[in-house]
């Protein structure tokens, strides 16, 4: 499944940012060997967590979503 136009787009920014793999390694670092999983979590307790780490939670868990054909 191709990726849609908005995801081609984030991920070009990102790299121009340089955060590209910055939530994953977040994951890694709390923990978690599956980035989804950290993502439903950080998305569940979000007074836990900065709003950053929110954003990019969200945006990982749609991308899946957006990828992988779920809802």
């Amino acid at each position: 499944m191709a990726q849609p136009q908005w995801i081609t787009k984030a991920v070009s920014k990102m790299k121009k940012k340089g955060t590209v793999g910055a939530f994953r390694a977040q994951a890694r670092k709390a923990g978690y060997s599956d980035t989804i999983a950290y993502a439903r979590h950080v998305l569940a307790n979000k007074s836990r967590y900065d709003t950053r780490t929110i954003r990019r939670a969200a945006f990982a868990l749609n991308a899946y979503k957006a990828t992988h054909g779920k809802k």
